[in-house]
């Protein structure tokens, strides 16, 4: 099968698709954000990309802070409204009914209708023809008491996190195609590992059917 060649561009997909919440005590202010990512683990350091133009883009810049809060698919229609609309001509927060709750440590809001909100500090910003590159370091990270199972185990498979790709917000299928390492584990701790993904399995189907029930 042939290729066509297309012209250069942001053809990286899927990305992200996160609703930024940042504020200085007297506004406060959302704006969804496809450019972002991890560059560093230790100390954990991220960034976003935004146009210079934008509200959040001097507010972020004057503060040095910001919360980037992951997106669920109850959150879409909130998250593509909060990246079309303006903040200097509406309230986010009051338009989408999203509740803007104290951070630990970060001075701005985080989104609590979020199940994860990553709190983060500038250290830089980088200059683009069209864009700012915010990189930050990741300061606290807060997350739903639900998403955490029995065992202190982060489930973000349980959180219906979606994706931004080519146009189009798409949710995230919780099937796994494989762990980190799955290509060169031994058969036997593969099969473990199955196994015992499908007895979690079960038991998280048997807890929801038993929720209901109540």
């Amino acid at each position: 099968m042939g290729k066509i060649v297309f012209k250069p561009g942001t053809m990286l997909n899927p990305v992200p698709a996160v609703m930024v919440s940042c504020g200085d005590g007297q506004v406060k202010n959302i704006i969804t954000i496809a450019w972002t990512g991890i560059i560093n683990s230790d100390p954990p350091i991220t960034y976003v990309s935004v146009r210079k133009s934008r509200y959040s883009h001097d507010i972020i810049e004057r503060t040095g802070e910001f919360v980037i809060n992951l997106t669920t698919e109850k959150l879409a229609f909130a998250a593509d409204y909060c990246g079309v609309r303006s903040g200097r001509d509406v309230d986010k927060f009051e338009q989408q009914k999203l509740t803007a709750i104290e951070s630990r440590i970060v001075s701005c809001p985080s989104i609590e209708e979020s199940p994860v909100n990553i709190e983060c500090r500038v250290m830089e910003k980088k200059e683009y023809p069209t864009h700012d590159m915010f990189i930050a370091e990741i300061v606290s990270v807060s997350v739903d008491e639900s998403l955490m199972d029995e065992n202190g185990r982060l489930c973000l498979d349980e959180a219906g996190l979606v994706a931004y790709n080519h146009g189009h917000y798409f949710a995230l299928a919780k099937r796994a195609l494989g762990r980190f390492g799955f290509s060169v584990m031994k058969p036997k701790t593969r099969k473990r590992i199955e196994a015992k993904n499908r007895r979690d399995g079960k038991r998280k189907d048997s807890t929801k059917r038993g929720r209901r029930r109540k």
